[in-house]
């Protein structure tokens, strides 16, 4: 190499080393483990953000080249870009002493462009840079984490990456009785790594405002200052179940105790999961000075958690009186043959008229009368005792609306004679 080569050389070297250290912010972790088949989500911190200075776009490449003078940092080289990350699961919030939480979503279109750049023998690895822009007119910087893919194993951060709430049925919207217990619901999961799955599920009743979608997120989304404070609703379960490293599982809503579903109205079913300690997804914040000790993030999510819509009916009046119209004759009392007979029942807010039948043995109707409500009574003729005095007679009412529909109908009570 010659003198001026050399010279060029040590300057460039030097400038790379200069524009490198003099950058402000930093970044924990510095490197992570991710997926190569699936998307990884994982929770970073970004430290000591000088004043006037707010994040811009994040990206993932292949390459770094230092940044252009004034720039600071490294940025991803130009032709090896795989993608940018997703508006919809940008989380970024500014976080403690000088501090900046990133929650880094890679989607499958960039595991899979660093999969196909490693199968063709580029690095294994590949990296995620945030840009940082001031409004005083500073220089950009670049931060960089180092993405190192593997099988997704226990050594990928412990993270949800979908999240749905199934029916029996598939029904998106269940439609329940008062006091109705709810059906078997389970939530399917799928994960990265591995850990401890911690949480409850709760209900929204009527008459509660709704969960934003802040609300929804998993606890470990939220910086360290923000966890607890997301809006609570009436717990009915719990579960704290260990998740081995095999991507996906099914997570019961393991009911113990009645859920206060009396009122009519709109319910929403919640799954919230808390943060738990996951060693590939700590933060340190003391590294980065903004604060102390280590941020636990097991359990993060790019997304809120979904929802399951159930209505809940108040009490049907036309059920409940066809239960319980029958008053006279009563169910366990005889009543005299040849005595004058009158069948009484309870009034329905909605007939207009009733019809009354009385049944033999085989249940054929073999007498059938109509009274216009409010009327709410039958004399039975002179003759009856005469023409249907045998036992093993049974009576019923059905009420009947306006337009001469069957709106609800008793069901058939024996008629006890005595001799």
């Amino acid at each position: 190499m010659n003198k001026i080569a050399t010279i060029a050389f040590l300057f460039f070297g030097f400038s790379i080393f200069t524009t490198v250290s003099a950058q402000t912010i930093a970044v924990n972790p510095t490197g992570v483990n991710v997926n190569s088949q699936n998307p990884t989500t994982v929770f970073l911190t970004f430290g000591q953000i000088p004043a006037g200075y707010f994040p811009a776009e994040a990206i993932w490449c292949g390459e770094l080249v230092p940044a252009m003078p004034p720039a600071l940092g490294l940025q991803c080289r130009p032709g090896t870009i795989y993608g940018a990350l997703p508006a919809r699961f940008n989380r970024s919030t500014p976080s403690g002493n000088s501090g900046f939480t990133d929650i880094m979503a890679i989607p499958p279109s960039v595991v899979r462009r660093a999969y196909q750049a490693a199968v063709q023998g580029e690095s294994a690895g590949f990296f995620y840079v945030r840009r940082f822009v001031s409004t005083a007119g500073g220089p950009d910087q670049f931060v960089n984490v180092t993405c190192r893919m593997t099988g997704g194993g226990a050594r990928v951060p412990f993270a949800l990456t979908n999240v749905e709430l199934k029916t029996p049925k598939g029904e998106p919207i269940l439609f329940l009785k008062a006091d109705e217990k709810l059906p078997e619901i389970v939530a399917e999961i799928q994960y990265n790594g591995t850990g401890r799955l911690k949480g409850r599920w709760e209900i929204v009743q009527p008459g509660e405002e709704l969960p934003d979608d802040r609300d929804l997120l998993t606890e470990a989304t939220l910086p360290l200052e923000q966890r607890g404070t997301q809006r609570r609703y009436t717990q009915i379960a719990r579960f704290n179940e260990f998740l081995q490293p095999l991507g996906k599982y099914k997570l019961p809503l393991k009911i113990t105790t009645r859920i206060p579903t009396l009122a009519a109205g709109q319910y929403l079913l919640l799954l919230r999961i808390e943060a738990t300690d996951d060693k590939e997804s700590d933060s340190n914040l003391a590294v980065l000075g903004v604060g102390s000790g280590i941020v636990h993030s097991g359990a993060v999510a790019s997304f809120p958690m979904p929802t399951l819509k159930f209505f809940v009916s108040g009490e049907d009046i036309k059920e409940k009186w066809a239960d319980t119209a029958l008053v006279f004759p009563p169910t366990n009392t005889a009543v005299e043959k040849g005595q004058p007979l009158i069948f009484t029942w309870k009034e329905l807010p909605d007939a207009t008229a009733y019809r009354l039948e009385v049944l033999d043995e085989s249940e054929k109707v073999i007498l059938s009368a109509i009274t216009l409500a409010p009327t709410n009574s039958y004399r039975a003729p002179s003759w009856f005792w005469e023409r249907y005095g045998a036992s093993g007679l049974a009576w019923r009412v059905i009420a009947i609306d306006e337009s001469g529909k069957l709106i609800s109908q008793t069901k058939a009570r024996k008629l006890l004679i005595s001799k």
